[in-house]
């Protein structure tokens, strides 16, 4: 479980507010050096000083903290970049539409507008996606921004640190419960806060219609982590600005570069977090033309096939000479049977390339291979989870069927690895040591004595009744126990 530490520059600025154990002024903190050698090194840092300027008290205070291996909010990185307006300005450019919606919804209003920010939250209501956003691209407790208008449009004139010390009746209220919601340790009694040693971030998506772990498979992760003294906590993307409150990040949402997932998996690694997804992970794992060159340049047995450049769409036609009908075109970042289109002539390929290029540079085109169903191997740290068999759907030639709109998808069985084919879990084996040490589901085929790997999904589903039925809450606990022993390491090596 990680400390935390709110640091202002008297103990009276906090007066307004519940009083806290976790409270120490800037002076005490700068000047303790026992918090080097801290017990816990994953201490949190709220940084609540005045100046927060080049070389000031509360730079040091950031400073200081990261020296230390803490988790300080807000970085010596983001108070550089508040310091500097075109720093500011390249973190902000995607506001503009945020602002011309505002100023279309009339609730900007004159030349000016000032607001104020607490942990992403404002007291005017309809400025709270704005308000988040900020927070979100410049993480810093307090925050006032001045917008401005210059003939028709709006643009941010202003942002700076705000202090304690100015907020006034309600807005001392907001950051009250700001704070609360954005680190409920403050609020934590001793005994709750002994209970747990570490603290896990899931990140799901509630709207997703196919999540990798259904609730039911949630509620296991939460209590096999709880088991362990692991304080497991849902989040979503809304939460992005509260990674640095946790030890660790699991990713249960279906990820993709260009997207948030990868965002906060680079984001949690950067603030030292252990993180499952990892940025590697996903990004060698989501892209089909990236894992078809890599499985083939190593050796990997994997399916025939070939890179289309949408340069060469011209050409398509002759270098498709002499290829055998049925064939599979590919987007590379497609995931549940979407972006794949069976190919039946040259002229459906040209037809559907067509359209596919509008999305990617590249596709893939690769053999036909039809079975009965796909193995998935799950593969944690090197080691195999589970062996799941996933059947075709009904009347259709892929696991997920979304040609009638309403998704279907077909049965499945699942087994000890021990009971699967040696040949099929080692080429699992094989295919995930070349993208790292989290946590995959291979897709492998099996015709007769071939086996080829199809894909390396760097999320794989872990849902209740499906991949946990030989297991059982031993699947869960084994995940979690992962997490447990990387984030003793990293303690270790912090401390």
């Amino acid at each position: 479980m990680s400390s935390l530490r709110i640091v202002v520059d008297r103990l009276a600025d906090w007066r307004p507010y519940y009083p806290t154990e976790d409270l120490i002024t800037a002076n005490d903190y700068l000047a303790d050096e026992r918090l080097v050698a801290d017990q816990d090194a994953a201490t949190h840092v709220i940084n609540l000083c005045d100046d927060l300027d080049y070389l000031e008290t509360g730079y040091y205070v950031s400073l200081l903290a990261q020296a230390r291996g803490q988790r300080v909010l807000p970085s010596v990185e983001t108070l550089n970049q508040l310091s500097r307006k075109s720093l500011v300005d390249l973190q902000l450019e995607s506001l503009a539409p945020l602002l011309a919606d505002l100023a279309k919804r009339g609730a900007l209003q004159g030349d000016s507008v000032t607001l104020r920010v607490m942990f992403g939250e404002c007291l005017p209501a309809g400025f709270a996606k704005l308000a988040r956003r900020l927070f979100e691209r410049l993480p810093c407790p307090l925050l006032e921004a001045r917008f401005t208008r210059r003939e028709d449009s709006w643009r941010l004139s202003r942002l700076k640190p705000l202090k304690l010390s100015a907020l006034r009746g309600e807005e001392q209220d907001l950051f009250a419960s700001a704070l609360n919601r954005h680190s409920r340790k403050v609020w934590r009694t001793p005994k709750a806060r002994r209970r747990y040693r570490f603290d896990l971030a899931i990140l799901v998506d509630p709207q997703e219609a196919l999540p990798p772990s259904n609730r039911s498979a949630l509620k296991q992760f939460i209590r096999a982590a709880r088991r362990l003294g692991i304080d497991a906590t849902l989040i979503t993307k809304r939460d992005e600005a509260r990674l640095a409150e946790f030890d660790a990040l699991f990713i249960r949402e279906t990820t993709s570069l260009d997207h948030h997932t990868y965002r906060m998996a680079q984001r949690a690694e950067h603030e030292g977090l252990v993180v499952i997804d990892d940025p590697r992970s996903i990004l060698r794992c989501t892209n089909k033309v990236y894992l078809h060159t890599l499985l083939r340049a190593k050796g990997v047995p994997s399916p025939d096939g070939l890179l289309l450049n949408r340069l060469d769409l011209k050409r398509l036609p002759e270098r498709a000479a002499g290829l055998t009908y049925p064939m599979v075109l590919k987007v590379p970042d497609g995931s549940f049977s979407r972006g794949i289109v069976k190919i039946e002539s040259t002229e459906q390929l040209v037809r559907e390339a067509t359209r596919l290029f509008e999305s990617s540079a590249l596709l893939l085109l690769q053999e036909w291979l039809p079975t009965e169903y796909d193995w998935r191997i799950g593969v944690l740290d090197g080691e195999a989870l589970y062996a799941s068999r996933y059947y075709m759907a009904r009347g259709h030639w892929q696991i997920y069927d979304h040609s009638k709109g309403k998704v279907k998808s077909g049965g499945f069985s699942t087994h000890a690895p021990s009971e699967a084919p040696k040949a099929v879990v080692k080429a699992a084996l094989k295919a995930t040591r070349l993208i790292g040490d989290g946590l995959y589901g291979v897709d492998i085929k099996q015709i007769g004595d071939r086996v080829v790997v199809i894909e390396i999904n760097d999320n794989p589903n872990v849902d209740a009744g499906v991949e946990d039925t030989v297991l059982g809450p031993r699947l869960y606990d084994r995940i979690m126990e992962v997490f447990l022993e990387r984030m003793e390491a990293r303690r270790r090596h912090v401390l």
